[in-house]
């Protein structure tokens, strides 16, 4: 049995305990509920319903069973497929979707609809739940991955990433304006010291992380931007912007409830990829159409 406990910052201010609960533990809402009713899930060290709403300073508790084991299974569910090879797919995931089962999402992920399209045909260097998957998004950010279907083209995609040869740039809306029009976030990256679940700008147990960013566009509150990532650090971009005091609009994990657009969730998007075809040494560049849900908030921050 592990035991977490996170106090609320002010992002999760007047959130209710189901909603808020799913989010920082990375489980479904209705296993969310489901605790709350067993009282595994607890607010300042008491039972409280699941509509509860929280504020600043609370102190959420939880207690996790031991996760049972996960096996990925084929699922027909629809999948935007930009290319594909023998060795190779290039996918646009929308945003929602969790790139791989883990506890709270066993199904209804990229994997198990990638199982179902390539019939099992994936690389096993990332293991029975990861197959496939070479490098991740977060599930509410949308847009372009590679996933290799032989081991072969795996190792080959996996050492471009190792030697920033492969080309990642994003979209994104950020809280207020940046001093220059481009420049450079470098600030290591590691767990977050007493949150589990998220990650910070920290010297301890850390990796090298660099963001590189260029203004596109500016309004009264906001700015979108382009970011290109020269690492691949988990939440680096939402980390970095955090870090500089410019949080991603939405982003309701290290953002600033100032700045949501109406949104429960990162206005990011991963709209450009470019990487040499492991097998053919062909050069592969493609982009994604920015979706709809992002044009929407753009339109709603003036930009």
């Amino acid at each position: 049995m592990d035991n977490y406990t996170v106090t609320l910052q002010d992002t999760e201010e007047k959130c209710r305990l189901d909603v808020l609960a799913s989010r920082v533990f990375e489980i479904s809402r209705a296993r969310a509920q489901e605790l709350i009713s067993e009282g595994k899930i607890t607010v300042n060290g008491k039972r409280c319903e699941k509509k509860l709403l929280l504020s600043v300073g609370d102190s959420l508790e939880i207690e996790l069973p031991p996760e049972r084991e996960l096996e990925a299974v084929p699922q027909n569910i629809p999948i935007d497929i930009i290319y594909e090879d023998e060795y190779l797919l290039v996918v646009d995931k929308p945003r929602g979707m969790v790139v791989h089962p883990a506890a709270g999402n066993p199904d209804n992920t990229l994997v198990n609809a990638l199982l179902y399209h390539c019939k099992g045909r994936l690389s096993s260097i990332n293991g029975v739940i990861r197959p496939g998957i070479v490098h991740r998004i977060d599930k509410d950010t949308s847009g372009l991955l590679i996933v290799a279907k032989t081991d072969e083209a795996h190792q080959g995609l996996a050492e471009q990433i190792a030697v920033h040869s492969f080309t990642r740039k994003y979209e994104a809306i950020i809280g207020g304006h940046l001093k220059e029009e481009s420049g450079t976030v470098n600030a290591p990256i590691g767990r977050h010291k007493t949150d589990r679940k998220k990650m910070a700008v920290t010297a301890q147990n850390s990796k090298e992380a660099i963001t590189h960013y260029r203004v596109i566009a500016e309004s009264r509150e906001y700015t979108h931007l382009e970011l290109t990532l020269e690492t691949g650090r988990t939440h680096q971009i939402r980390v970095h912007m955090a870090y500089i005091g410019h949080p991603v609009a939405g982003d309701t994990v290290y953002g600033n409830a100032r700045y949501r657009l109406g949104m429960e969730g990162q206005c990011l998007f991963a709209k450009y990829i470019s990487f040499v075809h492991p097998i053919t040494g062909e050069t592969m560049t493609f982009e994604a159409a920015r979706p709809a849900y992002f044009s929407d908030a753009l339109r709603r921050a003036g930009l």
